[in-house]
C-alpha cells in the first residue's frame, strides 16, 4: 500500500496527507435520507434509522457481527516497549484493507482524558442495538463499540487489567465521526473493558479527518481579512492590554485553523431501497 505524507505536530500526533485513494474506502458510511447504513468491504456492520426534527434527533442502531479490526494484535511485549503510538498506528492503517482512510487530510493523536460520562454514561455497553440521542443540549459525544463486549471475568481482559495497573495498556483506537458527535470504537475493545475495570479511562489514539489544504488556507485569508479590518483604527488609550489578548486569540485560531475538525465522508447507499430491509442477520429490523 502506498505510503502517505506525515506532519509531525510539536505537541505530539501527526497528521496524514492521503492521496490516490479517491474512495469509497473499505470501511465506511452510507445514506439515503434517515438510513445510514456502517459497511466494511461488502458486510455491513450497523444500520441505523435517524428519527426527529429541528435540533433533535434520535439515531436507533443495529450492529451486525463481523468488524474486522484495522490493526493487527498488539502483544504484551510491544505494550511494554515504549514507542510512538500515533505513528504505529498510521503505518497499520495505511497498510489495512479495512480502514476507513481516503483522499484527505487525517489526524492521529493521542488522548488520555475525556469529559465526564463519555465513558459510563455514553459508552454504550448493550448489545446490538443502541440508541445516540444527537444534537440536543450540546450533543451525544459517545462511545460507541463495533463488537460485543468481552465479559470482565475474560481472560484477555484479566490480562489486559494487568498491563493497565502497570501502564502499559496499549492504547484503543477511536474514529471520530461528525454526524454522530462521537466515537466509533475501532480497536481495542477488551482493552477498555480492562481500563474501566480498573477505574480508570482507556488511553486513546482519535483518528480524526482534519480540514484540507484548501479549506484551511481559504478560511485563513478570510480571517486575516477580517482581522486587517478590526485593528484599522488606531488603539485608544489604556485599551492595549485588550488588543495583545485579541493579538493572541487571532494568533492561536490562525494556527489552529490546519487541525480543524472536516466533516466525515457519506456515500450514497448501495443497492435497491429492498435490500436495505435484508440487511440484518439475526431477525432484528429497523426498518421502521
Amino acid at each position: 500500500m502506498k505510503r502517505t505524507i506525515r506532519e509531525t505536530l510539536p505537541g505530539g500526533g501527526l497528521v496524514l496527507a492521503v492521496t490516490d485513494r479517491p474512495g469509497p474506502p473499505p470501511l465506511r458510511f452510507e445514506a439515503d435520507g434517515g438510513r445510514r447504513l456502517l459497511r466494511q468491504g461488502g458486510r455491513p456492520l450497523m444500520l441505523g434509522r435517524l428519527e426527529g426534527d429541528g435540533c433533535c434527533h434520535v439515531l436507533h442502531v443495529h450492529r451486525l457481527d463481523g468488524h474486522r479490526s484495522p490493526l493487527p494484535p498488539v502483544r504484551a511485549e510491544m505494550m511494554r516497549t515504549p514507542g510512538d503510538w500515533p505513528h504505529r498506528y498510521a503505518r497499520w492503517l495505511e497498510d489495512a484493507d479495512g480502514s476507513p482512510l481516503h483522499d484527505g487530510r487525517w489526524l492521529l493523536g493521542e488522548r488520555n482524558s475525556f469529559a465526564p460520562g463519555i465513558w459510563a454514561e455514553d459508552f454504550v455497553t448493550g448489545w446490538p442495538d443502541g440508541r445516540l440521542d444527537l444534537f440536543c443540549g450540546g450533543g451525544w459525544h459517545g462511545v460507541l463499540p463495533l463488537r460485543r463486549l468481552s465479559s470482565p471475568d475474560a481472560s484477555r481482559v484479566k490480562a489486559y487489567r494487568k498491563h493497565a495497573r502497570e501502564g502499559t495498556l496499549a492504547p484503543v483506537l477511536l474514529w471520530w465521526v461528525s454526524f454522530l458527535d462521537g466515537w466509533l470504537l475501532l480497536d481495542g475493545h477488551d482493552r477498555a473493558v480492562a481500563a474501566l475495570e480498573e477505574g480508570g479511562v482507556p488511553p486513546c489514539v482519535v483518528l480524526t479527518r482534519v480540514q484540507d489544504d484548501e479549506q484551511w488556507r481559504r478560511a485563513a485569508a478570510e480571517m486575516t481579512d477580517w482581522h486587517r479590518r478590526e485593528t484599522a483604527e488606531p488603539v485608544p488609550t489604556g485599551a492595549e492590554r485588550m488588543r495583545a489578548a485579541r493579538e493572541k486569540g487571532y494568533a492561536d485560531a490562525l494556527a489552529s485553523l490546519p487541525y480543524e475538525e472536516a466533516r466525515t465522508e457519506v456515500w450514497p447507499l448501495a443497492g435497491a431501497p429492498a435490500d436495505w430491509e435484508d440487511l440484518p442477520e439475526d431477525g432484528v429490523s429497523i426498518s421502521g
